[in-house]
């Protein structure tokens, strides 16, 4: 059922990220105010919207977890959309602090800010990797145990707890969103970048982790925000739990050997062995999306074709020989949703 849109701006918390910087375009074109937070640790303050509509936007710089949110931003807010998180999930075995920080604390931040400040409903980024290692594929919302193999899972799952709980016990409405892997242009981590990354520094040889046969499911950054709105505007439960993803899987052997035709294909790839790429990863993932997909949501691309045009976008940006350039209009890198 549709819900009309609240009023006030709307607060989002790592606008200046890949998928947060194309949802601040939307909200923005959309006609509402928007209030970043963000640390600039990932994020990047030049992908924010420039132009007339920016006046509409303001800009905090913030680390949330060690620091709290300033209230005058949440103040008259309609909505809050907390997609802060850290964006490296390899990193949290180096240091085990980072996502408790970043992710659960920070959440917990956020939340209270929001319930201080009256803010009727709270849109979370979760992601795939609750589901830990998963015997059904795909893999439906209510499939459990929930046992996370890394701490960024971990703190996902904490986080959604907490909004699960301030949702009964503070009347906010929650919306959460477990993605698949969501690729563009903009992001400056992944599977698809760390390769570009590789080959920059070693043009000649290409090092996989793990054996290649990994497969998941690649998601567009502005289908997953097409995704995130339609859950937004049609469903009004209190807790909403939707996962986001594609129809369909690609293998790591696969994107490496997108990744090397776009650099000449010359390169030789070499598979470091295992079922894995690191401690914590999920070799296999395939979601369900049945549930959103019944509100009228469903993706355009395939997890192929989301993974071709970033790797265009990538080689575009790199200025690579076999970057083609888009037909007319604007860069697919800073196309609107």
């Amino acid at each position: 059922m549709s819900e009309r849109q609240p009023e006030g701006p709307r607060v989002v918390t790592g606008g200046a990220g890949a998928i947060g910087s194309v949802l601040v375009e939307r909200l923005l074109r959309d006609g509402a105010a928007v209030e970043v937070i963000d640390d600039f640790s990932s994020g990047r303050p030049e992908v924010l919207p420039t132009g007339a509509a920016a006046s509409r936007l303001h800009v905090t710089s913030c680390h949330l977890g060690t620091e709290e949110p300033p209230g005058s931003a949440f103040r008259g807010a309609g909505e809050v959309w907390h997609l802060a998180a850290n964006a490296d999930v390899r990193r949290g075995p180096e240091n085990p602090k980072v996502d408790l920080t970043s992710g659960t604390v920070a959440t917990f931040q956020v939340l209270e800010a929001a319930r201080k400040a009256d803010v009727p409903r709270v849109i979370f980024s979760s992601s795939s990797v609750v589901y830990g290692f998963p015997t059904v594929f795909p893999t439906p919302e209510s499939y459990g145990p929930l046992q996370p193999e890394s701490l960024y899972g971990a703190a996902k799952l904490a986080a959604e707890g907490l909004l699960s709980a301030y949702a009964h016990t503070y009347g906010i409405r929650a919306y959460i969103y477990r993605f698949a892997n969501i690729v563009d242009g903009r992001a400056g981590h992944g599977v698809i970048y760390d390769f570009f990354e590789k080959l920059r520094a070693e043009p000649s040889r290409l090092e996989v982790l793990g054996d290649g046969r990994q497969a998941k499911s690649y998601l567009r950054t502005e289908e997953c925000v097409e995704g995130m709105l339609a859950g937004v505007q049609r469903a009004s439960d209190k807790v909403n739990i939707f996962n986001l993803g594609s129809a369909d899987r690609i293998s790591v052997r696969e994107i490496a050997e997108k990744v090397v035709a776009a650099h000449g294909g010359t390169a030789r790839i070499v598979y470091q062995g295992g079922d894995r790429g690191w401690v914590g990863d999920v070799p296999q993932q395939q979601l369900s999306i049945e549930k959103i997909g019944r509100l009228g949501w469903k993706p355009k691309l395939t997890s192929a074709e989301a993974v071709d045009r970033t790797v265009e976008e990538l080689a575009e940006a790199r200025h690579l020989p076999s970057a083609r350039k888009p037909s007319g209009g604007p860069s697919r890198r800073r196309a609107a949703p």
